[in-house]
């Protein structure tokens, strides 16, 4: 059985800061709340549509809930959906896979390599 894996929405040069000398330590919205935000596969495009519509030079991070133990926690939030929250920095040995996208205006995802989620 595969570890569960959760999604983070990340600006490209916030990952390339973090990959470059350790843990990724959130945006400014995750450090204002205190822990990191990540979506299940349920609510990622409800979230890139909400918090992200128009924007470009992103990153898809695939996580690895698996390595990350007790510092992931599932909160309910947006109309009681379960949210995997980091209370921590993420580590980058924790990102399975970056990948390029931006999100149209209308929120979808829309990835460099042409593939879908």
């Amino acid at each position: 059985m595969s570890a569960p894996v959760a999604y983070k929405l990340v600006a490209r040069e916030e990952w390339e800061a973090a990959n470059a000398t350790g843990p990724y330590g959130g945006s400014a919205v995750d450090l204002a709340d205190g822990y990191i935000h990540l979506s299940g596969a349920d609510t990622l495009l409800e979230t890139a549509r909400k918090y992200y519509a128009g924007q470009t030079d992103l990153l898809l991070l695939a996580v690895d809930l698996g390595t990350l133990g007790g510092t992931v926690v599932w909160e309910p939030s947006r109309g009681g959906a379960l949210f995997p929250h980091i209370y921590g920095p993420l580590p980058v040995s924790a990102v399975k896979s970056a990948r390029s996208l931006k999100v149209d205006e209308a929120g979808a995802l829309i990835f460099e390599d042409g593939a879908g989620l």
